[in-house]
C-alpha cells in the first residue's frame, strides 16, 4: 500500500499537536485575561455611574479651571454632543485608572509563568512602583499644579476678555498633563531598569547629570502650556527623581556573589599552586 509523501507520519502529528495545543492554550488564556480585565473595568465604570456620576466626575475635573475664572464665568461646550460625550469619557478614563490593579494583574498573571524566577523578583516591583509613582504623578498634577498654573495664566487677561473655556478641548488638555506628570514621574522606575540591565552605571548616570537637567527643562518646555510655573512644576520634579533614580540604581545594583569570588579564589590559588 503507497503512502502519499506528503502526508504526516505518526511522529509528526504528534509533533505538531504538541506545539498546537500549548499554543491554543495560551490563547485562550490571553482572550480569559482580556476579558477579565475589561470585565473590571466596566463594573468599575457602572460604580462610577452611580457615584457619583458622569457630570460630576467633570465637575470635579474642571474644579481647579472654574476657581480661576472670573466670577459668573462658566465653561462652554462649542458641540451640540458635547455635554453627552466629555462627561462619558471622563467616566471610562477614571474607570480604567479605578480597575488598573485588577489589569496589570491580568496581564502579570498572564506573563508570569513565562518569567524565571529572578526575572519575576525584578518585574513585579517595577510594576508596583511604576503604578503608584504614575499616580503620584497624575495627583501632583490635579492638586498642585492646576491650581497655580491656571490662576497665574488667568492673571495677564486682559479686562475686555471673558474667559469661557470648551469643555472638550479642556478634557484634552487635562489627559495630556496627567499623561505628562505621569510618565514624568516614572523617571526613577527607568533608571533603575537600565541600570540593573546593564545598559548604565550608577556612575555614568551621575555624570550624565548635568545633560537630563537640560533635558527635563526642554521636555517641559515642550509639553506643557507657555507658563513658568507649568514648566518649573514639571521640570523639578523630574530632576529630583532622576536623583531618588540614581540612589536606588546604586543601592539595587548586582553584587557579585559570594560563590563567584570564592570561585576566583579558588581558581586562582589551584593556579598557585600549580
Amino acid at each position: 500500500m503507497s503512502t502519499n509523501p506528503n502526508t504526516p507520519t505518526n511522529a509528526e502529528e504528534d509533533e505538531l499537536a504538541g506545539t498546537e495545543q500549548p499554543f491554543v492554550a495560551h490563547l485562550m488564556e490571553l482572550r480569559d485575561r482580556i476579558i477579565r480585565a475589561l470585565l473590571a473595568v466596566a463594573i468599575a465604570a457602572v460604580l462610577l455611574a452611580l457615584w457619583p456620576g458622569p457630570s460630576h466626575l467633570y465637575d470635579w475635573l474642571a474644579a481647579p479651571l472654574v476657581a480661576s475664572l472670573p466670577q459668573g464665568a462658566t465653561m462652554i461646550a462649542t458641540s451640540v454632543v458635547s455635554p453627552f460625550t466629555v462627561p462619558l469619557k471622563i467616566l471610562f478614563v477614571a474607570a480604567f485608572m479605578l480597575a488598573l490593579p485588577a489589569v496589570l494583574y491580568q496581564i502579570w498573571a498572564f506573563v508570569a509563568p513565562g518569567l524565571y524566577s529572578h526575572e519575576k523578583r525584578l518585574v513585579l516591583p517595577l510594576v508596583v512602583s511604576s503604578t503608584l509613582l504614575f499616580f503620584c504623578g497624575v495627583a501632583f498634577c490635579y492638586f498642585i499644579v492646576f491650581g497655580k498654573a491656571f490662576a497665574f495664566i488667568q492673571s495677564f487677561a486682559p479686562q475686555s476678555i471673558t474667559a469661557a473655556p470648551d469643555i472638550e478641548a479642556y478634557l484634552g488638555f487635562v489627559l495630556t498633563m496627567f499623561l505628562a506628570f505621569g510618565a514624568a514621574f516614572e523617571v526613577p522606575v527607568a533608571v533603575v531598569l537600565l541600570a540593573r540591565v546593564g545598559v548604565v552605571t550608577a556612575q555614568q548616570l551621575r555624570h550624565f547629570r548635568r545633560y537630563f537637567v537640560v533635558l527635563a527643562f526642554l521636555i517641559a518646555a515642550f509639553i506643557t502650556p507657555p507658563d513658568v510655573i507649568s514648566q518649573l512644576a514639571l521640570a523639578i520634579p523630574m530632576c529630583l527623581l532622576y536623583e531618588a533614580g540614581i540612589w536606588a540604581a546604586d543601592a539595587l545594583a548586582p553584587k557579585d556573589d559570594d560563590e563567584g569570588s570564592d570561585g576566583r579564589k579558588t581558581s586562582s590559588t589551584a593556579l598557585q599552586k600549580q
